[in-house]
């Protein structure tokens, strides 16, 4: 089963718009099955393969002759010396669009190439894990909690959901082998993989708290500057990402600690050792897997909202948190995330405190709407201003 994908339109867009096309994501996202199904009639080549990669590197001019467009390459990142070639190709016929559709798994080292050579020539588009509508458009998942962690433990990777014999716990460590071998090893000259197993292992269960480099660095056994290079590669690649605070003054956002996540919850699960969605629901970890959940979901949705809007974390000096703050042209929406079926007035008590501090603080924010994203039956107010909604809501949040 081949699942449909929200992102193709924006990507049929972006194609229309630009010559070139990069679209990023972690291994097994889909990538390549949605830029193959959408342009079936551009030729197709893989940079994966070493002798591909070489040629591109090499003798970008014979490649470009031998892969002639439109064209699809895939992981472009093994061949850096090829772009400023394709900025070349492109220029001389700079008004034809759709030309070179490019993938690659490593983010911040390909936007480098990409904003050095490509700048204004391509759209840009980050392709995530399949979305909870994507999969229901094929396979309903249910609303009661064993159906949900089932969910939480397999995890989104489309793979899983186009073969759902195939056992999460092989996929799982497969991609884990595979991972470290190839990615790993390419961006960091890594001296130990049990240790950088481990470190993995150490940071799952951090899923959805902030990041604390050196209590990590103590833990595992490595230097703090290691720790800060290999959450800089695990972020590159897709496999986590790191959500700022959000703060009044827009200089102190980036020098505060940020939160870290687990972009898929299957991954996480099976770092946690949780393989049974039995043994999720009697985990203390339960609630930072559906908070790392929620956060997938919101950025997926956020990919293909008709408005844009940043997501960022709060803390404060009294220790109150809320788990997502939404900002869009002014307006600050929160959201909070609880496994409880019906959360009453108590979850949202720290919403209507901070909401009331920002609004005495004169500044030029306006309250915008406030959720908890829980497990109620139908969606119903809290409190004034305060909504409890399910997961499949969450387009509300963002219209």
């Amino acid at each position: 089963m081949q699942y449909p994908r929200n992102a193709e339109s924006r990507l049929r867009r972006l194609s229309e718009t630009f010559p070139a096309v990069v679209m990023t994501g972690a291994r097994q996202a889909g990538k390549t099955t949605l830029l193959r199904m959408a342009f079936p009639d551009h030729d197709y080549v893989s940079l994966d393969l070493p002798a591909a990669a070489n040629q591109a590197e090499r003798n970008p001019d014979t490649f470009l002759d031998v892969h002639p467009e439109p064209v699809v390459i895939d992981e472009v990142q093994y061949a850096p010396g090829l772009f400023r070639h394709l900025k070349a190709a492109i220029d001389q016929r700079r008004h034809e669009m759709g030309r070179y559709l490019l993938t690659g798994s490593q983010h911040f080292s390909l936007m480098k190439d990409v904003s050095d050579s490509l700048a204004g020539r391509c759209g840009l588009l980050e392709l995530e894990n399949l979305a909870l509508d994507e999969i229901e458009t094929l396979t309903p998942i249910g609303d009661a909690p064993l159906d949900i962690a089932r969910l939480l433990v397999r995890g989104q990777f489309p793979e899983l959901w186009r073969a759902p014999d195939l056992a999460a716990g092989e996929f799982y460590a497969s991609y884990l082998a595979t991972y470290i071998e190839r990615d790993v090893r390419q961006l960091l000259n890594v001296q130990s993989l049990q240790s950088f197993e481990r470190f993995l292992r150490v940071l799952a269960a951090r899923s959805a708290t902030q990041v604390h480099k050196s209590n990590l660095a103590s833990q595992v056994g490595i230097s703090v500057g290691t720790v800060t290079n290999w959450l800089s590669v695990l972020e590159a690649s897709g496999q986590i990402a790191l959500l700022e605070p959000w703060h009044t003054n827009l200089g102190k956002r980036v020098a505060r600690t940020p939160r870290v996540y687990f972009r898929d919850t299957g991954l996480l699960c099976f770092l946690l050792n949780l393989d049974d969605p039995g043994l999720l629901l009697r985990s203390p970890f339960l609630g930072g897997v559906w908070e790392t959940f929620v956060f997938a979901e919101l950025r997926k949705t956020r990919e293909v909202a008709g408005r844009p809007f940043h997501i960022w974390t709060y803390r404060d000096h009294g220790q109150r948190e809320i788990d997502f703050v939404l900002e869009r042209a002014g307006e600050l929406s929160f959201v909070e995330c609880k496994w409880e079926e019906t959360p009453g007035p108590g979850e949202a008590r720290t919403i209507r405190k901070v909401s009331a501090d920002l609004a005495a603080t004169d500044g030029p924010w306006r309250a915008g709407s406030h959720y908890v994203v829980s497990r109620p039956r139908a969606s119903y107010d809290i409190s004034p201003g305060i909504r409890a909604i399910g997961v499949r809501d969450l387009h509300t949040v963002t219209r």
